[in-house]
């Protein structure tokens, strides 16, 4: 395989690479302190941060999602704020609006919670469309407009949503223009057995109430630590046939029998920058087609529908991607 031609400005210097490997190998730790078990969602999660997108997290209630985000958030000592959200919830709520200010007779602006480095949208489907669609622009563009003025948000930003499964009760699904704007989705599934006794013993043993609490995770880094460990990832190396290789799954998700729409070119796009966060926190500074193949599923799964024959015989995004991912040649090393 041929490697991209690099400058010196795109290599990595050794000490720099290995103090970002233990940077972020000290986070994963510090968050599977409150997290039990979830090992790849704890990753992938973690991959999207350092990645500089925003996730998706979907599962039933009760499996830990809000506890994830809370933990990952305690590792960074930047600002964080949660929004719930709920059918009566308002975009003004959440971007903020303009107050007019009787003594002064002049407007001035409320800042809304938008305006925080790690936002937790808690149960974003349960609000309708109107105001899901609110964060598209600061998904995207990292800024809020008020009354035709635009405010910058300051970096790092990150969304991290969470949703139930769209047969629950009270839920509206998410547009297609804001699914895209994911970085990835991971769904959260229910722990192992193991799993779940390590975690009665965790909340039974001398406490009162049945909640899992962030206390034991310690804070790690500031938000600037971040944004280097962002522009570390960028530089990771992406051999030019890896890069082909991430084009073509995405290309394949738009012919492959049951999946009706496919990814678009943003698509493409995500596969890379994950695959570079994944190998980072494998202690590479260069992206393998195994990087490439564990970001599949988190990327793509919300950026294709599948038809409805395939849902009439019971196949999800999971599967039909997993088959496509099996069946689409690798490069060799």
């Amino acid at each position: 395989m041929s490697a991209n031609p690099e400058t010196p400005a795109s290599v990595i210097p050794p000490d720099r690479l290995q103090q970002a490997i233990d940077i972020v190998r000290r986070m994963r730790e510090e968050i599977q302190r409150a997290v039990i078990g979830q090992q790849a969602v704890v990753e992938q999660v973690l991959a999207c941060c350092l990645a500089g997108g925003h996730v998706l997290i979907e599962g039933v209630p009760g499996l830990g999602k809000t506890l994830l985000v809370k933990a990952l958030a305690k590792t960074f000592s930047g600002e964080f704020s949660r929004i719930q959200f709920t059918p009566d919830l308002m975009p003004a709520d959440v971007m903020g609006h303009a107050v007019f200010d009787m003594k002064n007779q002049t407007f001035s602006i409320r800042k809304g919670p938008v305006f925080t480095h790690l936002l937790l949208a808690d149960e974003i489907n349960r609000a309708p469309a109107k105001t899901q669609s609110s964060l598209l622009e600061v998904m995207q563009e990292r800024q809020v407009t008020i009354e035709g003025e635009s405010h910058q948000l300051q970096a790092p930003f990150m969304v991290l949503s969470t949703q139930n499964p769209l047969e629950n009760e009270g839920t509206y699904p998410l547009p297609e223009a804001q699914l895209d704007r994911f970085l990835i989705k991971v769904r959260i599934d229910y722990p192992s057995a193991v799993e779940e006794a390590a975690m009665l013993r965790l909340v039974t043993h001398n406490r009162v109430g049945d909640g899992l609490d962030v206390g034991a995770v310690n804070t790690l880094v500031k938000p600037e630590t971040i944004v280097a460990l962002q522009q570390i990832v960028a530089k990771i190396r992406v051999d030019d046939a890896v890069a082909d290789y991430a084009v073509r799954l995405v290309r394949a998700t738009r012919d492959w029998n049951g999946i009706a729409i496919g990814a678009g070119p943003r698509g493409s796009i995500a596969l890379v920058r994950v695959a570079r966060a994944l190998a980072l926190l494998a202690g590479r500074d260069y992206v393998t087609p195994d990087d490439i193949k564990a970001a599949g599923l988190p990327v793509l799964r919300h950026r294709v529908a599948v038809s409805p024959e395939s849902e009439l015989d019971g196949l999800s995004s999971d599967d039909l991607l997993g088959a496509l991912i099996a069946q689409t040649v690798a490069p060799r090393t």
